[in-house]
Order: C-alpha cells, then sequence, then structure tokens
C-alpha cells in the first residue's frame, strides 16, 4: 500500500486534479528555467509554422511533467495523445498511436525509459525523419515499406534519465530538468488550490501546509484536500496554522514532511545500528520493507534533506537527522553512544 505522502501518481489524484491543473504557461507556478526556454521555443515554432521540437522532462515524481506536456499541446493548439512506456509492448502498438496523430499533434510518453529496445528502433526514424519502415510478409517475400507521419512533437517523461538509451536521448531537442520546489512556490500553488476548490486559508496555514510537502507540488494538492476535511469536520471550514497543524499531526507528517514510515527508517539506524554504516539488505530486513522500496522510495527525500548519507559501507545518519530525531551523539572515553533529549540512552 503506497504512503500518504507518496509522490507516485494515485486514483484519488486522478479525480482531485480535475479542474487544478494549470492549462497555460503563465497559471504554471515554479519551473521558471524550464518555462522561460520552453515559452520561447514555443513562439518560435509558432512564428515558423512549424511543430514544436521534442522534448524531455525529467525529474522527481509529481513535479508536472504531465501537466507540461498538456500545457505544450494548448499553447500550440494541437491535441495531445498520451501513453506509457509499459504500455506500449510491440513495435505495431507504437505504429498504431504514431499514424494517427494529426500534423504538429503532441504524443506524450511517459515512463519514456521503460520502452523496450525493439519499440525504440520504430521511434529513431519517426523523431528523426518523421517516417518508420513496416515489415511485410514473412520469408524470402519480405518487404519494407516507408511509411510518411505527420510532424510531431514528441514530449518524453521520466523519473529516471540515466536509464535511456543514448540515441534515445539525443533525439530529443529540448531537454529540461524539474527541481524540488521551494515554500513559496509551493505556497502560490496553494493559494490557486485552495481558490479552485473554494478553501478558505489563512496566510500562515499555507506556509505551514508547503513546510510540509516534501517540495511536491502532487503531495501538497493531496495534503490540502485532507486539511480541508478536517476543518469542514473539526472548524467552521476556514483553514488556520493551528487547523493545519492538528490535521498534518493526526496523518503523522512532521514539520519537514515525513512521515512514521521515514521516521522509522531514521530510528532503525540510529537504535539498532548505532547510526550505521549498514547495508541496504540489513535495513530492509529490520524495517520490514523492500530493499528497493527504501533505495527508490524513502532515501531520495531523506539525502535530499540530508538525513542520511549513502557510503560504500552502507547508509549513515547524518547530525542533521539525529538531531531531527532527539538524539545528541556523545564521546565518553572510547564508548560512543546516543542521547535522547527525552532522557533515555541507547548504546
Amino acid at each position: 500500500m503506497d504512503r500518504f505522502i507518496t509522490p507516485k501518481l494515485t486514483e484519488e489524484d486522478k479525480i482531485g486534479d480535475t479542474g487544478i491543473r494549470p492549462r497555460l504557461i503563465s497559471e504554471y507556478v515554479g519551473q521558471e528555467k524550464t518555462k522561460e526556454k520552453l515559452n520561447i521555443f514555443m513562439k518560435a515554432a509558432k512564428m515558423r509554422g512549424e511543430s514544436l521540437d521534442h522534448v524531455l522532462l525529467y525529474g522527481p515524481p509529481g513535479l508536472g511533467k504531465t501537466t507540461l506536456s498538456h500545457i505544450i499541446a494548448e499553447e500550440m493548439n494541437v491535441d495531445i495523445k498520451i501513453t506509457s512506456g509499459p504500455a506500449i509492448e510491440r513495435p505495431g502498438d507504437l505504429a498504431a498511436i504514431l499514424t494517427s496523430l494529426k500534423e504538429h499533434d503532441v504524443l506524450f510518453i511517459d515512463e519514456i525509459h521503460r520502452l523496450s529496445r525493439q519499440v525504440e528502433e520504430v521511434l529513431y526514424p519517426a523523431m528523426e525523419d518523421f517516417a518508420i519502415d513496416i515489415v511485410l510478409g514473412k520469408g524470402p517475400g519480405a518487404r519494407s515499406v516507408r511509411l510518411e507521419l505527420p510532424h510531431f512533437t514528441l514530449v518524453g517523461a521520466t523519473t529516471r534519465a540515466g536509464q535511456l538509451t543514448a540515441p534515445l536521448r539525443d533525439r530529443f531537442g529540448v531537454i529540461c530538468k524539474l527541481d524540488l520546489y521551494n515554500v513559496e512556490e509551493l505556497s502560490g500553488i496553494i493559494r490557486r488550490s485552495a481558490e479552485v476548490f473554494h478553501v478558505p486559508m489563512g496566510e500562515d496555514a499555507v506556509v505551514e501546509l508547503a513546510m510540509r510537502s516534501r517540495g511536491t507540488p502532487r503531495i501538497v494538492n493531496r495534503l490540502l484536500r485532507r486539511v480541508r476535511d478536517y476543518a469542514m469536520v473539526k472548524a467552521d471550514g476556514y483553514v488556520t496554522r493551528d487547523i493545519a497543524k492538528q490535521a498534518l499531526d493526526l496523518l503523522e507528517i512532521d514539520p519537514l514532511g515525513l512521515d512514521a514510515v521515514d521516521r522509522k527508517v531514521l530510528s532503525c539506524i540510529v537504535e539498532n545500528f548505532d547510526g550505521g554504516p549498514v547495508g541496504l539488505d540489513t535495513l530492509a530486513a529490520s524495517t520490514g520493507e523492500e530493499a528497493s522500496t527504501i533505495e527508490d522510495v524513502y532515501e531520495p527525500y531523506l539525502m535530499q534533506i540530508g538525513f542520511i548519507n549513502r557510503t560504500p559501507r552502507g547508509r549513515m545518519i547524518t547530525n542533521k537527522g539525529r538531531a531531527h530525531l532527539g538524539y545528541e551523539l556523545v564521546i565518553t572515553g572510547d564508548q560512543l553512544y546516543f542521547d535522547s533529549l527525552d532522557g533515555g540512552d541507547i548504546e
């Protein structure tokens, strides 16, 4: 089961995002460098009457890659077709999608790093020459037929740019990295979403919510919906800072956006392994979590905020991470132990 603050898209997000997804580049909050680049390239393409060059968007999940693809289609005044890497199983599937496109349309492929090698081979000439080669027949009588395609824009999105093959990556003319949002940018998103959801909020409540959202718009909108529910039941519907804190405390999300699982991983390193280093498989066995889940889901944010280090010998908690949990590193003679600020010692 996914955590509440997972950056992955959930079914509730698909329903709740209706109406809050910005449609134009001017409505999109944050990612200023990416917006400036895309704005210039889109305007230039429209002035020439051409389709926008192929665009690669990469970065952590939940930062707005899908939203940007819709904005590109809207700004270019064309249709968009949406698919994902795992959904395109055979070259014929991709050929069917490509031949259904109209001139200048946008094709959005999410998780593009998961395309199979056979599908990629079909995509190369489609991106470069706007044509695909189809083999008709079998055996000695087989022949290759080249089908011309309309000029289209491929928008690829990935959370793992390093897993893209070099030939595919080189065929993108516009490459944009999306970064985590700061509190000011998240506050702007909350204000806009609160207006759409008709949620009255104080400015201090907006900041409180932004600080606990792990720099991710998808999470901030999810938290806003839950804080709205809490305010409707426990108060008069108006979200104050105290109401926001009570709601987020109920969800076990602390002031830095860490949930119970994050704190369990950190506490395990401190209490069971004296702060580390501890191997990934050992940590997984101790916490009851899958090693891949720790590596892909929990670790990235804990490393981004400087709470753990990944070393050749294993994972280690940092002084910042210990302080957040309430532990102080104490060295007495040749002994090292962690002194809990609430009075308990951990040998």
